[in-house]
């Protein structure tokens, strides 16, 4: 209830006295901000008073902000620990750079075996021949070639007149079509159409069709481009469109080497998107003796503001483009500082994003880092020209890797001539989308069995001395390889706090807790009035959901949250409502944009602050350790299924509107109601959880301790036979497996997406020992 001004007159009467002081008392009661007078003085004992007269919410999201952006800057020197480069021979050092590939390979996507196949495949209608164009110096033919499963390439194979025996991938950008880099179609000027100038010198050319940059509404929702569309369900699933992409240019490599007698001169030249694609094809495979990278060599470190399909899990723990560049040696690697592709891409229901070209000085800055890493060793393997004014791979880039591949530039012909106008690009799009996604959902079908086969090698519930031991093992592979630990120490608490409300029945206040360098913890503690000497209450970290506030969840009976922190505390809980980071929409999004390269999530974050809220709830006289519960509501519910895995000091766990086959829910496209790939929320995509951890197996990492889910029949979420599906498993498992009889609850109820407090309250009494009536 908001406070009016209350003005008291020159003479007041005694009545108008009562009525202010009345009016007063009554703001005092209600208030939950700092700018109450002597209330907001008081603070809880052993704390500092808190002083901060700010949105604290928006503080915190700042902080979090200068913390990520300074462990971005920080990840440049820390990737030394993750080479041992030996420079003995060609052979030695790729052998010792190998676990480097290896581990590319995997968050690329890199990871599944390519088809076999005898020849390019000719496509052609009864109305379009296979052979759309030539000029007296070569001739273009359509075709596809496949790559995975049911999943093609599609481009153009250039056919030289004079061939001189090299082969040549050549990527245009995302924006660009075969025809136009190969002067078939308009839209590039001759110095752009670097495709034509490798066929006209006599390479054969092979030029795949990337993913382009198209917006249209997914699934009836959110304007997504094509390529964050098929990034989407791709990320969750452990694949990539960077991986897909890389597995046509890998594909089509295999073909050269069936076509060719002995050593095959093969290389790989791309611009913009094709350039990033140059690069890693480059770094990853071995047969590739040249390439050339134009208009996307840089500093990785902003790579969160660019589109999100360049997002890869832990790209810069390991890798920059120096390391990427490195990797190349001994073969040859030219970068072309040439302009690369502009735009904005607005948000609109997909993330937000900006590309800018390349600053010459940034370039040179990323290669004298490269060759530094060499030491001396390969000296002419990581080549720097300055580029050229157009946007495009520059001629003397073109010049460079055809001399290394013993070729030679020859001068342009006649621009060659297209057999028809219509090349049927948008048809060749929709399919390759369509392949994709369909190799997707294949995926997804099957992950409920990899996912099995991931925990039956992990994973022993022949006794309870084995499950602790082994789920212990999960356990750190879930903290650092999926949600990701920065591994550092807390800081002290440097508790503040200030009281915001008292009741008859208890009072509140707002604490503020050091957590790491610029990150803090912030919440409401509510603490039951009647707290006998030497008494030990057991306590419910009661946590909100998306854009929530801790005083959602403590007064105004929010329709999701229904005052559950201050109705749990009227029961004689003590309780503590933190405020988490998933607030500001883009803000707290970009939080995790900046995260992931650095192999880390938002519940990095989250998770240290938790054990500091847990740590400092520890250290109350009137606090019992050993019962401390998390109830989480919607985003809520997200914690609850990753923050209590990890923080151990939470004794149990409800998760509450959010539970169900939420990989399922991250990467299903054919039927759109409940997916996230139609919607806003472009963050909430964990890498490879697919293969790793669904509900099931997270709450596997909570056992033996209680579980409970709290689900209404009504919640948008997901529809109920997912959620039964997914609980299932974690019934068997805490009941077949574990015996744990009584120990793992759900309830039913007949409602939306909304905290039911009935259930689940007394699921707490029962597992806190704690009596309903508050009698001890």
């Amino acid at each position: 209830m908001p406070c009016r001004s209350v003005h008291r007159s020159d003479s007041p009467t005694s009545n108008a006295i009562s009525r202010l002081v009345f009016l007063l008392t009554l703001c005092l009661s209600f208030q939950l901000t700092p700018t109450s007078s002597t209330l907001a003085q008081e603070q809880h004992a052993g704390t500092a008073p808190l002083t901060w007269d700010d949105d604290i919410a928006s503080r915190m999201v700042a902080g979090a902000d200068r913390f990520l952006l300074k462990r971005l800057q920080d990840s440049i020197d820390a990737r030394a620990k993750h080479w041992s480069r030996n420079f003995e021979s060609p052979k030695a050092y790729n052998e010792s750079i190998e676990p480097n590939r290896q581990r590319l390979r995997y968050i690329t996507g890199v990871r599944d075996s390519r088809r076999k196949f005898a020849a390019m495949e000719l496509v052609a209608t009864t109305e379009s021949p296979s052979k759309v164009g030539q000029s007296p110096l070569f001739r273009a033919y359509a075709i596809r070639w496949p790559t995975l499963r049911d999943m093609h390439g599609e481009g153009l194979l250039l056919e030289p007149a004079n061939p001189n025996g090299i082969d040549i991938v050549a990527i245009p950008d995302a924006d660009q079509t075969p025809e136009q880099v190969s002067g078939l179609a308009p839209g590039l000027n001759d110095e752009q159409q670097f495709a034509r100038r490798l066929a006209e010198s006599g390479c054969r050319v092979v030029v795949p069709t990337l993913i382009s940059r198209h917006r249209e509404s997914r699934l009836g929702g959110a304007n997504l481009t094509s390529r964050e569309y098929v990034y989407r369900s791709a990320y969750e699933l452990g694949r990539h469109l960077i991986g897909y992409e890389l597995q046509q240019t890998f594909a089509a490599i295999d073909w050269f080497e069936k076509t060719r007698d002995g050593d095959s001169k093969i290389g790989v030249v791309g611009w913009g998107e094709g350039g990033m694609l140059a690069l890693y094809a480059a770094a990853l495979d071995t047969r590739i003796k040249a390439a050339v990278v134009s208009g996307y060599f840089d500093s990785r470190q902003t790579i969160w503001s660019q589109p999100i399909d360049r997002n890869v899990f832990g790209l810069l723990e390991q890798f920059g483009d120096a390391e990427l560049a490195s990797m190349v040696a001994p073969r040859t690697l030219i970068v072309d500082a040439s302009p690369g592709p502009e735009m904005v891409i607005p948000g609109n229901g997909g993330a937000p994003a900006e590309l800018v070209s390349p600053k010459l000085e940034s370039v040179r800055a990323e290669h004298k880092r490269a060759v530094s890493l060499l030491r001396s060793n390969y000296p002419d393997s990581i080549q720097l020209l300055a580029g050229g004014d157009s946007a495009s791979v520059a001629p003397k880039a073109i010049e460079a890797i055809l001399k290394n591949l013993g070729g030679a530039m020859v001068k342009s012909g006649e621009p060659p001539k297209a057999a028809m106008e219509d090349v049927g690009a948008a048809q060749r799009q929709a399919r390759l989308v369509h392949e994709m996604d369909d190799h997707n959902q294949w995926l997804l079908r099957e992950s409920s069995y990899v996912r099995a086969d991931f925990m039956k090698e992990r994973l022993d519930t022949s006794s309870p001395e084995r499950f602790a031991e082994t789920s212990g093992k999960l356990r750190d592979f879930f903290r650092n390889e999926v949600i990701g630990s920065y591994g550092s120490d807390l800081l002290p608490f440097n508790a503040r706090s200030r009281k915001i409300k008292e009741t008859d029945k208890y009072v509140s206040y707002e604490v503020v807790l050091d957590v790491m360098p610029d990150v803090f913890a912030y919440g409401i503690l509510i603490r039951p009035k009647g707290i006998q000497p030497d008494e030990k209450r057991p306590v419910v970290v009661c946590q909100h959901g998306l854009e929530g506030r801790p005083q959602d969840i403590v007064q105004g009976d929010h329709r999701a949250y229904h005052d559950f922190a201050a109705k749990l505390a009227e029961r004689g809980f003590v309780t503590f409502s933190p405020q988490n980071i998933y607030i500001f929409k883009d803000r707290f999004r970009t939080l995790q944009r900046k995260s992931y390269p650095i192999k880390k999530t938002l519940f990095s974050i989250m998770v240290p602050q938790h054990q500091q809220i847990v740590n400092w709830l520890s250290k109350q006289d009137y606090v019992d350790p050993s019962r401390i519960a998390f109830y989480g509501l919607s985003y809520g519910g997200k914690s609850a299924m990753r923050i209590p895995p990890l923080v151990e000091n939470y004794c149990l766990s409800i998760c509450s509107a959010d539970f169900n086959e939420w990989v399922w829910k991250n990467a299903a496209t054919t039927r759109g109601r409940y997916t996230y790939v139609r919607t806003g929320e472009y963050e909430i995509f964990e890498f490879d959880l697919g293969s790793t951890f669904n509900y099931a197996e997270m709450a596997t990492l909570i056992a033996p301790r209680p579980f409970m889910v709290e689900r209404g029949h009504y919640d948008g979420v997901a529809p109920d036979e997912k959620v039964a599906h997914e609980f299932a498993k974690v019934r068997f498992l805490y009941q077949a497996k574990l015996k744990l009889l009584d120990r793992c609850e759900i309830e039913w109820f007949d409602g939306p997406h909304t905290i039911n407090g009935k259930g689940t309250f007394d699921f707490l009494h029962k597992h806190l020992r704690w009596p309903k009536d508050g009698a001890r």
